[in-house]
């Protein structure tokens, strides 16, 4: 579900609904007839306590057992125009993903109440851990009432995470100060711009500034600082942030309006995000990733046509290469410590990273394992093995889905041009439909 304000628009991110960095994502347009239940098959993994952690330094670890966790906006529901069923976790552990061990995270038991009303919209946006105690935190947007007088409601929240998984939301604070005009305040990407270790929050403001809020995060949602918006070539922060030039501080792009549009890096530095860096073509995504043996990140951009992508070494050379798809993403597959690019489009096609950069010849082509319309959802490695796996959607009908996990296979089964990067075979299968029995 996405919620467009004024110029701005509340987005699910990854991890990502769609993963960060990636376009927008959703289901064919198949609607079945009224009354139809998705699929729950016998063979639906029962439901299993959420693991307890202690807390770790992993990504995406929302109970803090050391093992990566899978976020899942826009889960299908029993009819094809029913309100939002809510946010899906579901927990990892030294195998991947366990689609039992999961959590339905609704507006009615975990959003806080703005104005005594409690939102009916509650769409992932960003995840890092706020508030520096080991444990993965998700960032929500909400739709507060407004009357449309003087600014608006902050439409964020923050689930904090713990050892029993994520807990009822707090409203985030924007302290005045940090705000600009009267947009809303969304869009949050995280990261440690400033250099300090703790995780802080950019946010669109108005006027080509951002917001940016300064970690760790208090429980009540209140930023450790918090200043002047910061001047911006553009109004859109994009994420994930990527330490670019290796200088210790995050970086991020910034987009200069939705959809198709330039962009810019915005690099940190002990002011937080306020350096402007490379400019990059226009496009309709974004992608981060070391392609090449380069010291610094490279940068793609996926093109409007859906036919091709310009993809900017650090040296400002610029090479175009035909792949399908504006929808892009990076992960190393093989783990040879290099970036694949995944563009995602009429098929999935994979760009395998070689110390001389990428190169079109050396394409990989992905077979969905389900019949219907397939859209990446996130690529990360998800059991622990060096090698990222790809998480694919696919969706047969807006009350019909399959989420299957593709490992990422080693050098021996990638040698050469045109081998494959990722498995043939699921590791994981399931249906978001499972997470309705849960509430």
């Amino acid at each position: 579900m996405r919620v467009r304000r004024g110029g701005a628009k509340v987005t699910a991110a990854v991890m990502g609904g769609c993963l960060l960095l990636l376009g927008a994502c959703g289901p064919g347009r198949d609607t079945p007839a009224a009354g139809h239940r998705p699929e729950r098959g016998a063979d639906a993994p029962a439901l299993l306590p959420v693991p307890h952690g202690t807390g770790s330094k992993a990504a995406d670890d929302f109970n803090g057992d050391g093992h990566r966790d899978l976020v899942l906006d826009d889960l299908v529901e029993a009819h094809s125009h029913a309100d939002d069923a809510g946010i899906g976790i579901v927990y990892g552990s030294a195998h991947g993903l366990v689609p039992g061990a999961r959590q339905l995270l609704g507006p009615t038991a975990y959003a806080a109440r703005t104005g005594g009303r409690l939102p009916a919209v509650f769409d992932a946006e960003a995840n890092c851990d706020l508030d520096r105690d080991g444990f993965t935190d998700l960032v929500v947007s909400t739709d507060p009432p407004y009357d449309g007088r003087g600014r608006p409601p902050v439409p964020l929240q923050i689930l904090f995470g713990s050892p029993a998984g994520l807990t009822p939301a707090v409203h985030l604070t924007v302290p005045a100060r940090a705000r600009a005009g009267t947009d809303w305040p969304d869009r949050p990407v995280c990261g440690d711009f400033d250099g300090d270790g703790a995780e802080d929050l950019v946010l669109h403001a108005s006027g080509g500034r951002l917001t940016w809020l300064r970690g760790p995060f208090g429980r009540r949602g209140t930023p450790r600082a918090a200043a002047a918006p910061v001047p911006s070539t553009g109004e859109v922060p994009t994420g994930p942030a990527a330490d670019v030039n290796r200088d210790g501080y995050d970086d991020l792009v910034v987009r200069t309006a939705e959809g198709s549009g330039t962009s810019t890096i915005v690099l940190g530095g002990p002011d937080g995000p306020t350096r402007t860096g490379t400019a990059l073509p226009e496009g309709l995504d974004v992608a981060l990733g070391r392609f090449g043996r380069g010291t610094a990140l490279d940068a793609a951009v996926g093109t409007t046509d859906e036919t091709s992508l310009r993809y900017d070494l650090p040296t400002s050379v610029r090479a175009t290469l035909p792949v399908p798809g504006p929808r892009l993403a990076t992960a190393d597959l093989d783990g040879d410590g290099l970036s694949e690019l995944i563009a995602d489009g009429a098929e999935l096609k994979v760009l395998r990273g070689r110390s001389a950069g990428l190169s079109a010849s050396d394409t990989v082509t992905v077979k969905p394992p389900a019949p219907g319309t397939t859209r990446l959802l996130a690529a990360a490695d998800f059991d622990g093995d060096g090698r990222a796996d790809l998480v694919l959607r696919t969706y047969r009908g807006e009350t019909r889905d399959t989420v299957t996990v593709l490992p990422g296979v080693g050098a021996g089964a990638g040698v050469g041009v045109g081998k494959r990067l990722v498995a043939e075979k699921p590791a994981v299968r399931f249906s978001t439909s499972e997470f309705l029995g849960d509430r």
